[in-house]
Parts: C-alpha cells; structure tokens; sequence
C-alpha cells in the first residue's frame, strides 16, 4: 500500500521529478480482487456451518432452525436466506477485476491494473461477509441456549456473552434484521476480537 505507483514520481524535499513508469499497480489488483475470492469463501463456509445447525437430521438434536416451536415459528430460517443471498452476490463481486483491462485512446492506455474496480468492489464483499458472519453467530449463539447445562470454551462462551449483552434468546419469531446489523457492528468494531483475545490470549 506505500508503493509508488504513479509516473512522474515527485520528490518534494529535493523537488526531484523522475519519469519512472510506476503507474502500472497491477501487483496490488491482484491482491485485492484474490482477498475478495478469500473473503467470499469465508462466508461461504460460515453458511454452511449455518444450515448445519438449522438442519435437525445433522445438527445432533437441535430444534429445526433453531426454533422454540418448530412448525409454528420460523426461528433462523429466513436469516438463513440473507445468508445465501450474500453469498451469491459476493461470489458475482469476486470476479476479478485484474484480468479486465481494455485499450482505450487509440491504445495511450494500453493496458491498465483495473485496480481501482478490484479495491471499490472489495467493500461490499467485506461488508456482506461480516453479515454472513453475524448470522452465524446469532445462530451459534441460539444452539448453545440448547445445549445447556453445558458450556462451551472460553473464548466461545465470551463471544455469546457479548451477543447476549445486545441480542435476547429467541422465544418465538420476530423481526432480525437490527440484531444481525447489531452484530455485525460488534464485528467491524472489533468487540468480538477484543473478548476472544481478552480469554484466549
């Protein structure tokens, strides 16, 4: 990220002007758009550990999406869905914008990075992913309720703690939306790093 990649460089203190050809980032396009591909891939396995603990023939005794009243209430399942939406709208944000450059200007630009496209779509991929991410932790969260009396490791069990402190158990259907986006904060605040650090080291 402290690269120079622009041409002429510019160097203020000696007023040094030096056509240098560093304008091509190409380098850090791969970067962004392969973090991208890594990001998405982590939200999609964290959907999946999701529908693994919705799915009561392999979530070793848990109530169907998670509900008090299955049948009745719907629990976790439409949470479930924004997951997969977010997924899939991630995996169209992962193609890489590196590979797409086109000529422009009877061919001045012949070729360029696309760095800038890479960097601007990693956002919502990141931003999505940290959604995806607090579904399953609410999910997680939830399937510990009926795990007790047992209790999870520390720094798992500090973790629900903290959504405990923001988001109640959930006794019969209501609307999700503020809780994931209450989670998720606590995930870009870096809340849940500090208290599974503060237990595990």
């Amino acid at each position: 990220m402290g690269s120079v990649v622009d041409n002429p460089i510019v160097f203020p203190e000696t007023g040094e002007v030096i056509s240098a050809g560093n304008f091509h980032g190409q380098p850090l396009a791969f970067v962004l758009d392969f973090c991208a591909i890594a990001v998405t891939e982590l939200g999609s396995i964290s959907e999946r550990r999701t529908d693994r603990m919705l799915d009561p023939t392999r979530s070793a005794g848990l109530p169907a999406f998670l509900s008090p009243d299955p049948g009745v209430n719907s629990g976790y399942m439409i949470s479930q869905y924004t997951q997969a939406a977010l997924v899939a709208e991630n995996r169209v944000l992962s193609h890489p914008a590196s590979v797409e450059s086109i000529p422009t200007s009877g061919m001045q630009e012949d070729h360029v990075s696309m760095g800038w496209g890479a960097g601007r779509k990693l956002f919502p991929v990141l931003d999505n992913t940290r959604r995806v991410l607090a579904v399953e932790m609410l999910c997680a969260a939830q399937a510990l309720e009926y795990r007790k009396p047992l209790r999870p490791a520390p720094g798992t069990a500090a973790v629900a703690g903290l959504i405990r402190d923001h988001v109640p158990p959930l006794t019969e259907d209501r609307p999700l939306s503020d809780e994931i986006e209450i989670v998720a904060g606590l995930i870009g605040s870096g809340e849940v790093e500090a208290v599974v650090s503060a237990h595990t080291g």
